[in-house]
């Protein structure tokens, strides 16, 4: 089990890190530009089937990468104000994922829902060939009220076709994001598995796609004369992702502590008092560090040197940023762009300006 763990971090910091080299490859018209190689290379090592994947589907895997990365930045900015930061060094937060924390619980699902995210704009884009986006039905104003949601009726989804998209109200379609987000983020499950850590994992990664789905809305668009909506076409449409991930950040802070069940299959709240677990709620089975002090072992970097605000009290004020150890304020001054001017034509010429900042940071 610890060595299927450590695969799947490792795959992990990797897709998470690679870096697309341009590379013209055409597909039913659609200009990619991805190295598959560069994805490949790095995945055969590891025995893993995404390594086929990569080569049969490179477009598919960019799309992944993207979601990765999407996910761990909006991750940084849910803790920017928090002791762990959601930190960029993948050394550090392989380490923080090897542990069944809640903070490991929110990576898993906001990553999980960066890679739907990414894959299902891509399709509503056109920029795969194995996809496209869901119409839903066109209404007239007989059929339904200007003030009552329009029925939904599934068409079928209209993929890339020589190049060409189609636009005829074109709905988000998740289910195929939904199903490359558990190809790629639920490679852990196998056949027999049952150890809670996996479950744990598996239901992390249920609880962000299930972030975005709770989240869908409908959007309409009015067609006839002077906007009289007399037809009215409508479709479904995700949520911002940072929605999403606010979403999950309250999750997160409502998080619930679990073990295992007597059956060892299941997962049981520690708290007897806790209701049934929701599929969309987090979980986790290990209480978190503090993070204060710095610990390799751990991947935990510490507080010392982080920026805080010696005016606020509540998260990213001096006092529970810097763990009670005190801050110091310093005066930076750098230098930046200032009274700029358009000149005819067409050229931007601005002054450079010595700027002084007051910060405090953490000892």
């Amino acid at each position: 089990m610890m060595l299927s763990m450590v695969k799947h971090v490792l795959l992990f910091i990797i897709i998470l890190n690679t870096t697309p080299m341009p590379l013209q490859l055409r597909v039913d018209g659609n200009p990619l530009v991805m190295d598959p190689n560069s994805i490949c290379r790095r995945t055969r090592t590891l025995g893993s089937r995404h390594a086929d994947l990569c080569q049969s589907q490179p477009e598919i895997i960019q799309e992944v990468a993207k979601g990765a990365r999407l996910g761990i930045r909006e991750c940084q900015h849910q803790f920017h104000n928090s002791r762990w930061n959601c930190t960029s060094q993948s050394r550090n937060l392989a380490k923080i994922l090897q542990q069944d924390i809640r903070e490991t619980a929110f990576v898993y699902a906001i990553t999980a829902a960066g890679v739907l995210h990414t894959v299902t704009q891509a399709c509503s884009q056109g920029a795969l060939p194995q996809c496209g986006c869901v119409t839903l039905q066109t209404q007239s104003s007989s059929q339904t009220h200007h003030d009552s949601p329009a029925e939904e009726v599934t068409i079928q989804a209209s993929p890339v076709q020589n190049g060409h998209w189609d636009w005829g109200g074109c709905g988000d379609d998740v289910d195929f994001g939904i199903g490359k987000s558990r190809q790629f983020m639920d490679t852990r499950q196998r056949k027999g598995k049952s150890d809670i850590r996996t479950l744990i994992d598996l239901h992390n990664n249920e609880a962000g796609r299930l972030a975005i789905q709770i989240q869908m809305r409908t959007e309409c668009k009015c067609h006839g004369l002077s906007g009289s909506c007399t037809l009215r076409s409508c479709w479904r449409k995700m949520p911002l992702f940072r929605q999403v991930g606010d979403y999950l950040m309250q999750s997160f802070h409502a998080a619930v502590r679990v073990m295992g069940g007597n059956d060892g299959k299941s997962l049981v709240p520690i708290d007897p008092d806790t209701p049934l677990l929701n599929a969309n709620v987090l979980i986790y089975s290990a209480e978190s560090p503090d993070f204060c002090q710095a610990n390799q072992r751990t991947g935990t970097e510490g507080t010392q040197g982080r920026v805080c605000n010696s005016t606020e009290t509540g998260p990213g004020g001096c006092d529970s940023l810097c763990c009670g150890k005190g801050f110091a304020d310093y005066t930076l001054e750098h230098e930046e762009n200032c009274l700029c001017q358009f000149h005819w034509c067409c050229e931007v010429q601005c002054q450079r300006c010595s700027v002084k900042k007051d910060v405090s940071l953490c000892l």
